[in-house]
């Protein structure tokens, strides 16, 4: 029997009746239900980082709009596929406001969460010619995107990012794009799991590579404007949120509401699409779809099949915050900046206690203090160190399942960590700590 800060006991049994046949192997739904049942059981509350889900209340400005809309009765009315009048051309402003970027506003769509949007693309994009395989992942990643890669049958190609940043870049990229097998090229910036920040020499190298080989980037922008080392929150004025659509024409941006607007319950997010893409005519789309434009087979073929469009009363919500945001009414980065300053506080207190940042450096800086951060300690792969440290009422992801070649490492999310639970948090850590000196 080991004395550890949970009932080692009802945390082994609780692992072998979940049937997990290991912790730091399970998918983050997996280990989120294997810690609600080891809470339930114990009564001892987890530090728990291994959702990535907002830890702040929703824009109030969203909620009231929303209340409104269903009070006027939109509950009982489709709402249009592509969207609603009044939310395109402030998805179209939000855009130029904040990435410095033109876009038509039919090629601005709401979707059920920038998950559903990812989806469509995958579906569409993947199949504009019939003699290309799938994606190429820019790895580490969202493990739900293969996932869905994964259940079109299309093929994907993947490879970590972090020994290519910077130059090295190029003909890393090259490799995989002069196979002539890719379709579209997924990341996310600012990084989930690891929060790496691409540069604008990586963005100009993805973009130019892209037009070279005519592959549409699918840029995720979960995270918009959280490299908080900068201030993108002022509308129309510069430093603007980093983007491939920058250097490139062949560009998808999926821009969520759940983090930046707290906004995650409403399952709402955007669909942004280049005006060369929306109007590129694919005959191999014919093989699947009404119509050979991309944007017609996106919009009425894959939007149309997966949901009839998206919730007609969080549309008006988030009509009512993109324009408070893009008047400058609510500051779009202010309540989140609260993740940045939990990030800086936690990495001390894991650094102070043996262990390392895994993922630390864009190119030559420091990386950012943010949403999410990555750790290991001396001696552990990521799977095992998911393993010990549930008894130590800790919860996080390996980094094995996100595409990332660190197994050493772990990903966490400071979203859910209050801040009153930072002295257990530190006591936890040096517990550990202690129990696994290192050499």
């Amino acid at each position: 029997m080991k004395n550890t800060p949970v009932d080692y006991e009802i945390v082994s049994r609780k692992i072998k009746e979940s049937g997990l046949k290991s912790v730091g192997k399970a998918s983050i739904r997996e280990i989120k239900k294997l810690v609600d049942l080891i809470e339930a059981e114990t009564g001892d509350k987890f530090i728990r980082m291994e959702m990535g889900v907002p830890g702040l209340p929703p824009t109030q400005i969203g909620v009231e709009a929303e209340i409104e809309a269903l009070k006027k009765g939109v509950a009982a009315i489709y709402p249009d596929i592509y969207g609603i009048p009044q939310l395109k051309p402030e998805i179209a402003r939000f855009v130029k406001l904040f990435l410095d970027i033109d876009v038509n506003t039919e090629g601005c769509l709401p979707t059920v969460g920038s998950m559903q949007g990812g989806f469509a693309a995958f579906m569409t994009i993947n199949r504009m010619n019939a003699d290309r395989e799938g994606t190429l992942f820019l790895d580490p990643g969202f493990p739900v995107h293969k996932m869905q890669i994964k259940i079109l049958g299309q093929g994907h190609m993947s490879f970590d990012i972090y020994d290519y940043r910077g130059d090295k870049l190029r003909d890393k990229l090259e490799s995989f794009l002069k196979t002539g097998k890719v379709s579209s090229i997924l990341y996310s910036n600012p990084n989930n799991p690891s929060w790496i920040c691409f540069t604008k020499t990586e963005l100009q190298i993805i973009g130019e590579l892209a037009t070279k080989y005519n592959v549409v980037v699918i840029e995720d922008l979960a995270y918009f404007g959280m490299d908080f080392r900068k201030d993108y929150s002022i509308p129309g004025q510069p430093p603007y949120q980093p983007t491939v659509a920058k250097y490139t024409d062949n560009w998808v941006l999926l821009i969520s509401s759940s983090k930046v607007f707290s906004y995650a319950g409403q399952r709402i997010g955007m669909m942004v699409i280049s005006d060369k893409i929306f109007n590129t005519k694919a005959p191999d789309l014919l093989r699947y779809y009404s119509s050979a434009y991309v944007g017609y087979a996106l919009v009425f073929g894959s939007i149309y099949a997966l949901s009839s469009g998206t919730s007609h009363s969080a549309q008006y919500a988030l009509t009512a915050m993109l324009e408070a945001v893009n008047d400058g009414i609510l500051n779009l980065t202010g309540p989140v900046k609260e993740y940045g300053k939990k990030a800086r506080i936690m990495k001390k207190m894991f650094t102070g206690n043996g262990f390392n940042i895994v993922y630390d450096k864009d190119e030559d800086n420091p990386i950012a203090d943010g949403f999410y951060f990555t750790f290991s300690y001396p001696g552990f792969t990521g799977e095992e160190l998911l393993n010990e440290m549930v008894y130590y009422g800790i919860s996080a992801i390996s980094l094995a399942i996100t595409g990332s070649e660190r197994l050493e490492g772990i990903r966490a999310c400071v979203s859910l960590v209050k801040r009153e639970q930072f002295p257990d948090l530190e006591s936890r850590l040096k517990r550990f700590h202690e129990d696994h000196p290192t050499k």
